[in-house]
C-alpha cells in the first residue's frame, strides 16, 4: 500500500471511531416504561441523552402494538405509564 492510502485508511478509521463513540457518550439515561392502553399492557426499554427523552421513547415504543392509528398513538403518548424506571449509566 502507499503511503497516501494508509493515510486514508487512518483518516476513515479515526472517523468511524468518533461516529461510534459519539453515539454511545449520548446514550446517558435507560428507561422502562409500562402502559396500559385498551385493556392492554406492553412494556419497553429506551436510552436518551436526558431521562425526559428516555422516558418518551420507551412509552412511544410501548405503545406501537397497542394501538391501530395516529389517534390511538396519540391517545396512547399522553397516558400516565403504568411503570416508569429510570436510571443513569
Amino acid at each position: 500500500m502507499t503511503r497516501y492510502r494508509i493515510i486514508t485508511v487512518l483518516i476513515i478509521a479515526g472517523f468511524v471511531g468518533f461516529l461510534v463513540w459519539s453515539t454511545i457518550k449520548a446514550q446517558e439515561v435507560e428507561c422502562n416504561v409500562c402502559v396500559n392502553f385498551n385493556g392492554r399492557e406492553n412494556c419497553a426499554l429506551a436510552t436518551g441523552s436526558s431521562e425526559r427523552e428516555a422516558a418518551e421513547t420507551a412509552q412511544s415504543t410501548a405503545c406501537g402494538p397497542l394501538t391501530s392509528g395516529m389517534n390511538d398513538a396519540i391517545a396512547c403518548g399522553r397516558i400516565e405509564p403504568t411503570v416508569r424506571q429510570c436510571r443513569t449509566k
